[in-house]
């Protein structure tokens, strides 16, 4: 019983959830894509004709809305270990963004330019043990942060998700040695009692 409760509860939460709602009627994969799209209409990073990665993209909530903002002649790349269903206007790639193989297939359906925006709402497989969740959610942000250094223009930008605990400072840290400009961002979408918050940079040191 003791297990059934919260799971009942967080069906009902989500059921109920006004986001959720209006991402069924409106065809988002995931009640994630307001978050960008908050996000978006205060940063202005979705411009027409921009070239956007969406790492660890499935189920293509946020790919969806990248999609919408670019218009046709932009370009967006999904990323994941996961399978993804296709989406119309968005490429593909199944793989992991540590591995360079993968990294030169984007290359390649980008561009030599680089990408505009790198975005990630990743978060790990949670296993209860505070440590070992904090640690897994900074090994993610890292990956983000390696990949977007390599693959973003100059003045690019990268959008990933992080958490509220012990480490966040050391991680905002290390992106402002990678950063010119880091931002934080908690956007309406995000539930009130996450610890989620989204870290926005800007321009890449070289």
């Amino acid at each position: 019983m003791s297990r059934k409760k919260p799971a009942n509860q967080w069906m009902r939460r989500h059921v109920n959830d006004p986001y959720v709602k209006q991402a069924v009627r409106s065809g988002y994969r995931s009640r994630a894509a307001y978050k960008l799209s908050e996000i978006d209409e205060r940063d202005r990073l979705l411009r027409p004709g921009a070239s956007v990665v969406d790492l660890g993209a499935a189920p293509g909530g946020w790919s969806q809305v990248a999609r919408e903002r670019v218009g046709p002649s932009g370009r967006v790349v999904a990323l994941d270990i996961l399978p993804l269903q296709p989406l119309k206007g968005v490429d593909f790639v199944l793989g992991d963004a540590n591995d360079e193989s993968v990294q030169q297939k984007i290359a390649d359906l980008v561009g030599d330019k680089g990408v505009d925006l790198v975005i990630s709402d990743m978060a790990p497989n949670l296993t209860g043990i505070a440590s070992a969740d904090e640690a897994r959610s900074q090994a993610l942000i890292a990956l983000a942060v390696v990949f977007a250094r390599r693959m973003l223009k100059p003045d690019g930008c990268l959008l990933v998700k992080v958490f509220h605990g012990s480490g966040l400072d050391a991680v905002i840290r290390d992106m402002k040695q990678v950063f010119r400009q880091v931002l934080i961002r908690k956007p309406a979408a995000s539930r009130s009692h996450s610890s989620e918050v989204y870290v926005l940079c800007r321009g890449v040191f070289r």
